[in-house]
């Protein structure tokens, strides 16, 4: 395909990145040019911390500095600041930008944040890194199906009070039983990778209900409770839009059979929490392991955090060591299908913001 970019094509590194991966996204093309200053990004505290230490403040000049290097560019490696507010400031300041690849694999909710108007988003486009964290969250996932399955939080429980009980509590099997993986993108896909290799039977949800290999039934979130009625296990991988709002509310933790296993690896606002405390009083839901929130950080006065049932994970199920290394490949892949005119996958919709 011919190339149908300019001569030459300036990227702009916003967010902390080791320089061995800088140089990676150098290599790409000789015709691309790569801003990278990393006195002006805050130091990581831990592997693939895109926003860097909150503590870190710029000179007058250097945020000066920072801003022309943005604003100079054609692409961005990451958020300004990673943040929506830099998003909007970036977008509104760049003449030149065609093309934003965000860190996380859901960035719709950053973008919306942003408050750009239609006209605007219409500039330039903004990718994820989705996918790249899809083994980890499905590692995750198995995490918290092991954990209901086999009475982990009991035991721990158990554990720490030095209870050894008189009668024994059976475990239940993996192998043989059922899951409804809401949402079969790429993190719902390996997820049910990951249960049908432990023997689990895996159904699920998709916008577009298709046959997919490997899944025993595929519908849609008006077909959800259907699917619920003989599900153990339940794993949500959705993200936050209007249509997935509350999607787990009373109704549907009513349609699941008692003593599921729940986990959310999607975005917190797809739960009404409530109606999960609820389920998981009454027995609807034996078991919850959450790694996100409506309200993130989770609030102090969340009954969430103590309550014997649930596992709370801090957002956290989706970093690894390995991850900048695995964003920055998929963003030199991206690069290249831009300066071959190509279409960018994993393109965050405008409209739906996902």
């Amino acid at each position: 395909m011919m190339n149908t970019m300019t001569t030459k094509t300036t990227v702009a590194i916003a967010v902390p990145l080791e320089a061995e991966l800088v140089e990676r996204i150098r290599a790409v093309d000789p015709s691309v040019t790569v801003r990278y200053e990393p006195d002006l990004l805050p130091p990581e505290r831990f592997p693939a911390d895109h926003s860097g230490d909150p503590d870190f403040r710029r000179t007058p000049e250097q945020e000066e500095r920072y801003w022309d290097m943005l604003n100079a560019a054609d692409v961005l490696y990451g958020f300004p600041n990673e943040s929506p507010a830099g998003l909007a400031r970036v977008a509104g300041s760049n003449p030149h930008l065609r093309w934003i690849h965000a860190m996380a694999a859901g960035a719709g909710g950053a973008v919306k944040a942003s408050g750009l108007d239609a006209a605007t988003l219409e500039k330039f486009q903004v990718t994820t890194s989705a996918g790249v964290h899809a083994l980890p969250l499905a590692e995750f996932a198995a995490l918290g199906i092991l954990n209901g399955f086999k009475r982990s939080g009991e035991l721990a429980q158990d554990q720490a009070a030095r209870i050894w009980p008189e009668l024994r509590t059976p475990t239940r099997l993996v192998n043989g039983s059922r899951l409804v993986v809401t949402g079969l993108g790429e993190i719902g896909l390996e997820t049910a990778r990951i249960a049908r290799a432990l023997g689990m039977k895996v159904s699920g949800t998709k916008r577009t209900v298709e046959p997919i290999e490997g899944i025993d039934q595929v519908a849609d979130n008006d077909g959800l409770a259907g699917l619920l009625a003989s599900a153990d296990a339940v794993v949500n991988t959705l993200p936050g839009t209007p249509y997935t709002e509350r999607l787990f509310n009373r109704e549907v933790f009513a349609a699941m059979k008692p003593g599921t296993v729940f986990v959310n690896v999607g975005r917190g606002t797809v739960v009404d929490e409530e109606a999960l405390l609820e389920a998981l009083d009454n027995g609807q839901v034996s078991y919850a392991c959450l790694d996100v929130f409506a309200v993130e950080p989770l609030p102090q006065d969340s009954p969430l955090w103590n309550h014997p049932k649930v596992m709370v994970s801090p957002h956290t199920s989706a970093l690894s060591a390995a991850e900048n290394r695995l964003i920055a490949e998929r963003f030199c892949s991206n690069l290249r299908t831009f300066l071959d005119g190509g279409e960018l996958p994993h393109l965050v919709d405008t409209v739906h913001f996902y």
